[in-house]
């Protein structure tokens, strides 16, 4: 990593186009900047009258990358096209700014979009076989493109979290005792008869179709070796914000056709686990001591709906039942005046692209934040400190106190404290989504949900 954040501005933009034409020739025909939390670009290419829509992939702004280096991500599509999966062309690596220069996927994710039931349907089942293809794939080529191979069951197991520890250690800016419980659980629990390392996309479900067909697959940034039921596993999460076309039973049933094994389930909750609490440690840092440029209420979204999933997860695992959380009273915060001043300020700036009004809309979803921590917080908090001291057996007044004092109770503690470990976390995190929930930020953990595997 370089110590300066790569331009992703105007002279970045500059320099992309340059870039753009010195590999394709031809003339830009137009280059839009895609309206998201990282950097990235449509660009049409007129080229010996042929039309080139190709696509610039930059890379994450702030230390959240737990593969520094986008050209990583390059090399990994190009092992997979040589090796017949369906994904983007690569043709050049930009290294000032960070960008890949490759095909853009055609169609659309939106499974809504399909035109029937029937060809829904048909597309799972052409993406789950092509996710079979991928795990049959020799491990050998990506290696060779400094891909980590793990031994053994138990690195194969927690390839995730043994990849993702160096950010979440450098990075980490506040105490973490409900992550150092989940890592401490991980560690303990890990499966011991999955012994075949295959390559995996990590952060699955992610195709593009058109006219009834997978056209690509994309964003392979943190593919590894490791366990296929990895994928499976994050499939499993995303397939219930963004459907994959067909219930998730027969999606596995599907893979076990084409994989020719079958499914085991009981890793893929283990991965699931596994694979929310990396996306929280990941973003950890940024969430304690937000950064500068960093997409924050992207980052809060992700935190929140992240911790609910491995509570249910969690649950899934060891049987221990999380109650709900009785509600708190709702009140006007004592800032609710000078906040909605700041909220009609904010809404009254003119913007001159889609991607500043992105920018003025995710001011607009933090104060939306702040309006309900103003006014329920401080009752919440209150709440919080009491459980941990009552746990703990002595009275905290900080919130940062605890946490530290919880962080470091949780790190000695045996698998006796477990049940009384997530309780505890539940009730937190219950209470935090009690609050935020109704928030635009908040509105994906109000609907997480773990989808039945069989």
């Amino acid at each position: 990593m370089t110590d300066t954040a790569p331009d992703y501005g105007e002279a970045g933009e500059a320099r992309l186009r340059a870039f753009v034409l010195e590999v394709m020739g031809g003339k830009i025909t137009s280059m839009v900047r895609q309206v998201r939390w990282r950097p990235a670009w449509f660009v049409d290419v007129q080229r010996d009258g042929e039309l080139l829509h190709l696509h610039l992939r930059g890379d994450r702004e702030g230390d959240v990358a737990i593969f520094p280096e986008l050209q990583r991500e390059a090399d990994v599509i190009s092992v997979l096209g040589k090796h017949g999966i369906k994904v983007p062309r690569i043709y050049g690596f930009c290294q000032d700014p960070p960008c890949i220069l490759m095909d853009a996927v055609p169609g659309s994710r939106n499974m809504a979009e399909a035109a029937t039931d029937e060809e829904r349907s048909a597309i799972a089942r052409e993406y789950m076989a092509e996710v079979a293809a991928m795990h049959r794939l020799p491990v050998e080529p990506f290696v060779a493109k400094s891909v980590h191979l793990p031994q053994g069951a138990e690195e194969i197991a927690m390839v995730g979290l043994d990849a993702y520890m160096p950010l979440y250690t450098r990075t980490k800016s506040r105490p973490e005792p409900m992550l150092e419980f989940v890592i401490g659980w991980l560690r303990r629990n890990a499966p011991q008869h999955r012994t075949r390392a295959a390559f995996i996309q990590f952060d699955s479900g992610q195709f593009h179709f058109k006219d009834g067909k997978i056209t690509g697959l994309y964003d392979f940034e943190f593919s590894m070796i490791g366990d296929p039921m990895m994928d499976i596993a994050t499939m499993r999460m995303r397939d219930s914000i963004e459907p994959l076309g067909d219930s998730f039973p027969v999606l596995c049933r599907h893979y076990e056709e084409f994989s020719g094994e079958p499914v085991d389930h009981a890793a893929v909750e283990f991965h699931t686990l596994q694979f929310a609490t990396l996306g929280a440690m990941q973003f950890t840092g940024t969430v304690g001591v937000p950064q500068p440029g960093d997409a924050h209420s992207v980052y809060l979204e992700f935190d929140l709906a992240l911790r609910q999933v491995m509570l249910l997860s969690m649950g899934a695992l060891t049987g221990v039942t999380i109650a709900a959380e009785p509600s708190a009273k709702e009140r006007i915060g004592d800032n609710a005046a000078l906040l909605a001043k700041l909220a009609d300020t904010v809404g009254r700036i003119e913007t001159a692209s889609e991607f500043e009004e992105s920018r003025k809309d995710s001011a607009a979803k933090l104060i939306e934040w702040m309006v309900r921590s103003d006014a329920m917080g401080a009752e919440m908090r209150a709440r919080d400190l009491a459980d941990v001291s009552a746990l703990l057996g002595r009275r905290f007044e900080e919130w940062l106190d605890a946490e530290a004092a919880l962080e470091t109770y949780v790190r000695s503690a045996g698998p006796d404290q477990d049940q009384r470990l997530l309780q505890l976390f539940g009730a937190i995190e219950g209470r935090r989504l009690q609050l935020y929930g109704p928030t635009r930020i908040g509105h994906s953990a109000m609907h997480v949900r773990l989808l039945p595997t069989h």
